[in-house]
C-alpha cells in the first residue's frame, strides 16, 4: 500500500464569515447603545448603566436597536454589557429574575432584528444584510464599575478561576438565550481573556465568540501586557473567531489593526469610542485636550 495525502475538506463557513462576504468584506458593528438612550432621555448613570433600562424601559432598548439597524448595522450588540447577576442581585433582584433580564437582553434584540428584517428584505433593491445578535459580555471591571476596565488591575486576590466563576452563568444564561454571537467586551489583561477562552472550552460553548480588548497607550492591554502575549492565549482557541479592540481612542485603531493582523489569523473587530477617557472616580467620560 502506497501513501497518500488527504486533504481535509474546508471548514464550514462561520455565521461571520457569511456575513462579511454578503457585506462585500466589512461589516458594520453599531453605536454607542448608552449614547444613544440618553439620546433618548434615559438616566443610566448607574451602576448598572444601560442595563438599568432592562428593567426600567426595555420598550426603549428595542427601539435603539431599531434605529441602528435602519443606519444599516450590520451586527447589533445587546444592552448586557453592565448586566450581571451580582450586579443585579444588589439592587435586590432575585436570581431569578436576573437570569429573566439577561435573557430579555437578547430577546429583544432579536426581536428588533427580525422586526426589521422582515419589513426591508421584500423591499425592491434592498441593501441591508439580515444582523447578527452578538450578546454583549462585559469583563470584570465593568461590573466593578471603578475604571478598571482601563487600568486592568483587578487586585491580587483575582485569580483565573475566579474570573471564570464571575463570567460562568452569564455566559450559560445569554448561550441559552440564542443569540448569534457572544462578545466579550473590554478585556483589559490576559488573565482575563484566558479565563475566557476556557470557559468557553469548558462549557463547550458553540457560538461563534469575539474577545475585544481596550487599550489606553495604543500599544498594550491597559495592564501593560503586550497585545501579542494577549493573542497568543485567543489563537489557541477554535470558539473564537475574531479578535479585537473596542472603547478605545479611534486614533489607535488603524496601528493596532495593522498590529493585530501580524500576530493572529483571526478576523478582526474595532468599534473605538469617541476618544474621550472614562473617570472612574467621577464616574464621566473625560474630554483630553
Amino acid at each position: 500500500m502506497g501513501l497518500k495525502k488527504v486533504v481535509p475538506p474546508p471548514p464550514p463557513s462561520t455565521l461571520l464569515e457569511d456575513l462579511l462576504e454578503n457585506a462585500g468584506g466589512c461589516a458594520v458593528i453599531d453605536g454607542g447603545f448608552a449614547t444613544q438612550l440618553e439620546t433618548h432621555g434615559a438616566a443610566i448613570n448607574d451602576p448598572l448603566w444601560s442595563a438599568l433600562c432592562l428593567i426600567k424601559n426595555p420598550a426603549l432598548i428595542k427601539k435603539v436597536h431599531l434605529e441602528y439597524l435602519e443606519a444599516g448595522a450590520d451586527i447589533i450588540v445587546t444592552s448586557s454589557y453592565q448586566a450581571t447577576l451580582p450586579g443585579f442581585l444588589s439592587r435586590g433582584v432575585s436570581i431569578e429574575e436576573a437570569e429573566s433580564l439577561l435573557q430579555r437582553s437578547v430577546r429583544l434584540a432579536v426581536e428588533a432584528r427580525d422586526e426589521f428584517w422582515d419589513t426591508v428584505k421584500g423591499r425592491p433593491g434592498n441593501e441591508y444584510n439580515r444582523a447578527l445578535v452578538a450578546a454583549s459580555i462585559g469583563s470584570y471591571g465593568a461590573y466593578l464599575a471603578d475604571g478598571s476596565e482601563y487600568s486592568g488591575w483587578y487586585g491580587e486576590d483575582v485569580t483565573l478561576e475566579k474570573l471564570k466563576d464571575f463570567h460562568r452563568r452569564r455566559l450559560q444564561v445569554l448561550a441559552e438565550a440564542g443569540p448569534d454571537l457572544l462578545a466579550f467586551e473590554t478585556i483589559p489583561n490576559k488573565l482575563e481573556a484566558q479565563a475566557c477562552v476556557e470557559l468557553l472550552e469548558e462549557e463547550e460553548i458553540s457560538i461563534p465568540s469575539w474577545i475585544c480588548f481596550s487599550s489606553v497607550d495604543g500599544q498594550n492591554a491597559p495592564s501593560g501586557e503586550s497585545f501579542k502575549d494577549c493573542l497568543d492565549v485567543i489563537n489557541k482557541s477554535s470558539r473564537v473567531p475574531a479578535v479585537g479592540i473596542n472603547c478605545a481612542p479611534p486614533q489607535f485603531v488603524e496601528n493596532l489593526i495593522s498590529k493585530f493582523q501580524e500576530w493572529t489569523h483571526k478576523l478582526i473587530v474595532v468599534y473605538p469610542n469617541s476618544g474621550e477617557v472614562w473617570d472612574g472616580k467621577a464616574k464621566r467620560w473625560m474630554v483630553c485636550i
